[in-house]
């Protein structure tokens, strides 16, 4: 979670930064993290390097360095007129000891430094102040804009590396297998969705929210189309269901049958004679037409002895075989079961070259930028608020065990969720300052210092409360 943090900071910070320096506005500050009080490193180039406060001088053409004092930054060798021709170098670049953010401190701007002595001077025109509101517009966008960017080339390089292989829904034979809740509003296991708010529905990955933020699903039953209301909390009902003890589904999964991938020499099903390819029927009385089935057929069995119905193919002829089994004391007899559905059914393999996944990876970006923009609503209800979560939330996200796949994945979708966050017109955030930009080109009036510096002390205050907020819920989700 803090690599891929850092990783979405640095790259929305470099974007102010880099239009900063195109526009000739000097950025003093490049940090990732927060520093109050100290900062765990930072050097500015050919002037100083330091660590926790402690800093050291460095003279480019002596080989005789000194220490300054404990906390304080050398002397400036050249003047600020003479720094600005420096695109790189008249910047201090760090890292804070507080993982909440990252920060540009641009000159001539309030921003989270909240440093106001400077807007006390003569403006600068290296100064944020003393650009055109268009440049400073774009200076304010960037940031967002490189989010986003950043999203899409992950997109982008996951397809291009891995290709997307997936089974259309209409080519799932068996449909799919629905939780307790999706039942009760209407899904029948079997039912193959279709459509959401008639929009045709193909791929997985990206149905599954299509589907809970829909009004209305069609779904493919006995070969008929049926309409299934989704109620407008959908969302969180599916939320809290996931949370569950007793969850085996997360809304939808793939029907496919119990096959056999391994035999564990030694076990149960080994001893009684299972072999590989064999598909369950039955476990004693109960059919298992599915996966799911079988499993929950075995559940709370420690120890006992079960007959098992299985369909054993051999020269394109089937058996049907019934067999006794010893389960151990974990209700298990010793067998891998296939999880892919591909290997069941038709599916669909698409390989994306360099140029192919660019487009692809637009789309991608712009799909989940989407659906985050149109969850957001949902913040906004009693359901929504209680589901706020802080950085323990966060780090629930990321899989146990170290995927590349799955960081990448998760890291994309984070830098659209920070996209969007930063562009919502409050103080503070990118959004808020556009929103200004944005009134000051309409009208042609700037808001006064005064006025923006007390909207950022405004909006700091805000955040800092919904940060309390957030976190406190992660802490009270704890203790339930």
């Amino acid at each position: 979670m803090i690599l891929a943090f850092a990783i979405l900071v640095i790259i929305h910070e470099f974007g102010h930064f880099l239009f900063a320096r195109i526009f000739g506005v000097k950025v003093e500050k490049f940090y990732i993290f927060f520093d109050p009080w100290k900062e765990i490193f930072k050097w500015k180039p050919n002037k100083y390097i330091g660590f926790f406060g402690k800093t050291k001088s460095i003279e480019k053409n002596s080989g005789n360095d000194q220490a300054a004092h404990d906390g304080e930054n050398c002397s400036d060798i050249k003047s600020e007129e003479e720094e600005k021709d420096s695109f790189w170098g008249n910047t201090e670049y760090g890292i804070g000891w507080l993982p909440l953010g990252g920060y540009c401190k641009i000159a001539g701007m309030v921003d989270e430094s909240m440093d106001t002595e400077q807007l006390k001077r003569e403006p600068q025109k290296w100064e944020f102040r003393s650009k055109p509101a268009w440049q400073r517009l774009l200076i304010m966008i960037a940031g967002v804009l490189f989010n986003f960017l950043l999203a899409i080339i992950i997109y982008a390089g996951i397809v291009y590396a891995t290709g997307e292989k997936y089974v259309p829904f209409r080519d799932a034979k068996m449909g799919m297998e629905y939780s307790g809740e999706a039942r009760k509003i209407g899904f029948h296991n079997g039912d193959i969705p279709i459509k959401a708010d008639g929009k045709e529905l193909d791929k997985p990955s990206e149905a599954f929210m299509e589907m809970m933020q829909a009004k209305t699903v069609t779904v493919l039953r006995d070969g008929k189309e049926v309409n299934i209301s989704i109620p407008e909390k959908f969302i969180f009902t599916m939320e809290e269901e996931a949370k569950s003890d007793t969850a085996t589904i997360a809304f939808f999964t793939y029907r496919f049958p119990a096959k056999v991938t391994q035999v564990v020499t030694g076990e149960g099903a080994a001893k009684a004679g299972i072999e590989v390819g064999d598909q369950f029927i039955a476990v004693d009385t109960i059919p298992t037409p599915t996966l799911l089935s079988f499993q929950s057929a075995l559940k709370n069995r420690d120890n006992q002895k079960v007959n098992v119905t299985i369909a054993r193919t051999v020269d394109s002829k089937t058996d049907t075989l019934t067999l006794p089994v010893q389960l151990s004391s974990a209700s298990k007899m010793g067998i891998g079961l296939e999880v892919d559905p591909s290997a069941f059914f038709d599916s669909k393999e698409i390989k994306y070259s360099l140029l192919q996944s660019i487009p692809r990876g637009i789309e991608m970006g712009t799909d989940k930028l989407t659906a985050y923009a149109k969850s957001m609503k949902m913040v906004f209800t009693k359901e929504g608020a209680n589901s706020i979560g802080g950085f323990g939330s966060l780090g629930a996200i990321f899989p146990e065990k170290w995927n590349w796949i799955a960081f990448w994945n998760i890291a994309a979708f984070l830098s659209v969720a920070l996209a969007f966050m930063n562009i919502l017109p409050i103080p503070a955030l990118d959004g808020g300052h556009v929103l200004f930009l944005l009134y000051e080109v309409v009208t042609g009036r700037k808001p006064s210092d005064k006025f923006l510096e007390y909207a950022q002390i405004t909006g700091m205050v805000l955040l800092i409360l919904l940060l309390v907020y957030a976190n406190g819920m992660d802490i009270v989700r704890l203790f339930k």
